[in-house]
């Protein structure tokens, strides 16, 4: 034994997998065009999926319309919802009057717990 010497594989660096008989799925290249710098970003999908009509710019990341021909497609962001703010929300729930008396009836006990008596709030 010890004149021979043991030999195996090395782990992890050798795949024992081919790609003998691996047929590919067919692919389709797109073609975004970016509205911020003008840059062109292609993209490879399979032929089967259905290519989005907006795509992430891989030079600057603002949004790059997919182009069809050489005219980019019209995007409809009208369906878009603005995002509410905290503001927003609370204004749903009170009106402005009850949150000013909220605010004034916080502010008097937030005083009364350092000793500072009662200021008056100017507004």
């Amino acid at each position: 034994m010890a004149d021979r010497s043991l030999r195996g594989m090395r782990l992890g660096a050798q795949s024992l997998q081919s790609e003998e008989g691996v047929v590919y799925s067919p692919r389709t290249r797109y073609t975004y065009l970016c509205t911020e710098c003008g840059q062109e970003t292609e993209t490879v999908f399979s032929a089967e999926a259905e290519a989005p009509d907006t795509w992430e710019c891989r030079h600057c990341g603002h949004e790059a319309r997919l182009l069809v021909g050489d005219t980019p497609v019209e995007v409809d962001h009208s369906d878009v919802k603005a995002p509410r703010s905290h503001w927003d929300m609370l204004l749903e729930r009170r009106t402005r009057d009850e949150l000013e008396e909220l605010l004034e009836e916080r502010l008097q006990y937030l005083r009364a717990r350092r000793g500072t008596g009662e200021r008056k709030h100017s507004a």
